[in-house]
């Protein structure tokens, strides 16, 4: 009932969904280990419990159980107003503190490195270079960028609309460049790669369907090694660089968060802090004081 109520009215993501369920049922399974499944007799103390148990696991980090106490949170709150229980026991908890991990982000000279053109541009590559372009030209989710419909590209007016996470619609810009990409991509290694198979996404597989976000993770990875990359790198990190390189630019705030889909500015403030912190690294570097 409550994942229906994720689902229908919050219009949460699958992942999300997923990773909710997986944090209530974790729960229930300690409710149920302690011998106490009544959830109109979990408590304070019972919570505390909760928390040190998780806390005594391996690999579990504050931000981790600050996910959990809401996700609980949300879920009493419901059996509160759907009347399956009497309180909602996690209302005074107060989500662990912890500091926010600022986001990596690549460097303007790595970028440049991971979307030179290959060197055998066979239909393949083609279409993962163009892949590559539209995510740092775009700053889309991963999740959006494999599942992106044909449709979504205006290129005479060079903008993506994408629905993203609550549903919520907006339009990104391209420039000059990347609609040079998708346009190579689209008249020749797009049709190369379908074989005349019929697909609404943008960027397809041989079987016709959308690429995984794991495949395209590999790709990345794959990629960053052939350009001389050598430190840890995801799909998500040319997300992360899409906006710190527009604001160490003098880009508006407010237009990032709106081509990023965050909800919320403060989520958005966070790649200020990444510039912040060049800048720091520069003055430390080249101050005569220092």
């Amino acid at each position: 009932m409550y994942l229906h109520y994720l689902i229908s009215e919050r219009r949460l993501a699958e992942n999300s969904i997923e990773a909710y369920s997986a944090d209530i049922t974790f729960f229930l399974e300690f409710l149920i280990f302690s011998k106490k499944s009544d959830l109109n007799k979990v408590d304070v103390s019972l919570i505390h419990d909760y928390l040190e148990n998780c806390r005594s696991l391996k690999h579990v980090c504050h931000r981790t159980n600050a996910r959990r106490i809401s996700v609980l949170k949300s879920f009493f709150s419901f059996l509160l107003r759907e009347e399956h229980v009497r309180q909602n026991p996690f209302a005074a908890i107060d989500l662990p503190r912890s500091g926010r991990t600022l986001p990596k982000a690549l460097s303007q000279t790595e970028v440049e490195a991971l979307l030179k053109p290959p060197l055998r541009e066979n239909p393949v590559a083609k279409r993962d270079n163009t892949m590559l372009y539209v995510l740092y030209s775009t700053g889309l989710r991963v999740s959006e960028l494999v599942q992106l419909p044909l449709s979504a590209c205006n290129m005479g007016a060079g903008f993506i609309r994408v629905i993203g996470k609550g549903n919520k619609e907006r339009l990104i810009p391209f420039g000059q460049q990347a609609k040079e990409k998708i346009d190579g991509y689209l008249q020749t290694a797009r049709p190369f790669i379908l074989k005349n198979k019929r697909s609404n996404y943008l960027f397809v597989t041989n079987r016709g369907t959308c690429m995984t976000r794991l495949r395209f993770w590999q790709i990345v990875k794959k990629t960053a090694l052939g350009a001389g990359i050598d430190k840890p790198i995801s799909p998500h990190m040319l997300r992360h660089s899409f906006a710190t390189h527009l604001l160490s630019h003098g880009a508006d705030l407010r237009a990032v968060q709106m081509m990023l889909g965050h909800a919320d500015i403060a989520t958005t403030q966070i790649y200020t802090h990444v510039d912040q912190d060049r800048l720091k690294n520069i003055h430390k570097k080249f101050h005569p004081r220092n």
